[in-house]
C-alpha cells in the first residue's frame, strides 16, 4: 500500500473503532438495566485501565496488555455483543474478524496481539482476560448498589453455584485480590474524604 492507501484505511479503522461508543454491551437484556452509559467503548476503557493496574502488579509486559485490553473486544464492532443467552445460539468468527479488521492495516501489530489476546496462553493475555472478567464484577457490584436484585444474584452466583462466574474463572493472584475487595468496598468510598460544600 502506497501512504494515500494507508491513510485511507487507518481512515476507515478509527471511524469503525469510534461506532463503539455506540454499541451497547447485551447483558442489559439479562440484568434488566437500561444503563445506556454501559457501551462497549466505556467498558474497553475501563478493561485497558484494570490491565494496566493488573500488569503492574503480576510483573508483565504493561504495554502488551493495555494494547490487548484495547483491543478485546474491537470485533463485536462487526459481530455484536453476545450475552450467556446468545452464545448458546451464535457462532462467532472471531479469526476470521480479526483478519478482516486488523490484518488490513498497514501494520500487522495490532493483528499479532489481538490472536495472541485470543490464545490466552501468555502471561500477558491471562492478565488481559483477567481484566475484562474484573470489570464485569465492578459493574455487577454498581448495579446491586443501586438496588438491582438480578446484579446481586450474578455477583454473588447463580443456581448452584456459590460464587460469581467471572471470580471464579480469574487466574492472577492480583485480579483475585482486587475482586475481594470489590465486594467490600462501597462504589461511592472514592469520593468520602474528598467532598465538601465550599468552593476553595
Amino acid at each position: 500500500m502506497n501512504m494515500s492507501e494507508n491513510s485511507e484505511r487507518i481512515t476507515n479503522f478509527i471511524f469503525e473503532i469510534g461506532t463503539m461508543r455506540k454499541l451497547l454491551r447485551s447483558h442489559r437484556q439479562a440484568l434488566l438495566t437500561d444503563d445506556l452509559s454501559d457501551s462497549i467503548s466505556s467498558h474497553s476503557y475501563r478493561v485497558t485501565m484494570i490491565g494496566w493496574m493488573l500488569a503492574k502488579e503480576e510483573g508483565v509486559d504493561e504495554n502488551k496488555v493495555i494494547k490487548m485490553c484495547l483491543l478485546h473486544d474491537i470485533g463485536e464492532v462487526r459481530t455484536g455483543d453476545h450475552n450467556y443467552i446468545h452464545k448458546k445460539y451464535v457462532k462467532e468468527f472471531n479469526d476470521e474478524v480479526i483478519q478482516a479488521q486488523l490484518g488490513t492495516l498497514p501494520n500487522n501489530d495490532l493483528e499479532k496481539i489481538a490472536l495472541e489476546y485470543e490464545e490466552r496462553k501468555s502471561a500477558e493475555a491471562i492478565v488481559a482476560k483477567d481484566a475484562d472478567l474484573l470489570d464485569q464484577i465492578f459493574l455487577l457490584r454498581e448495579y446491586a448498589w443501586q438496588g438491582n436484585q438480578e446484579a446481586q444474584i450474578w455477583l454473588k452466583g447463580k443456581g448452584d453455584m456459590n460464587e460469581n462466574v467471572q471470580y471464579k474463572n480469574l487466574k492472577t493472584d492480583s485480579a483475585r485480590e482486587i475482586a475481594k475487595k470489590v465486594y467490600e468496598v462501597a462504589p461511592s468510598d472514592w469520593w468520602n474524604n474528598l467532598w465538601t460544600n465550599t468552593n476553595r
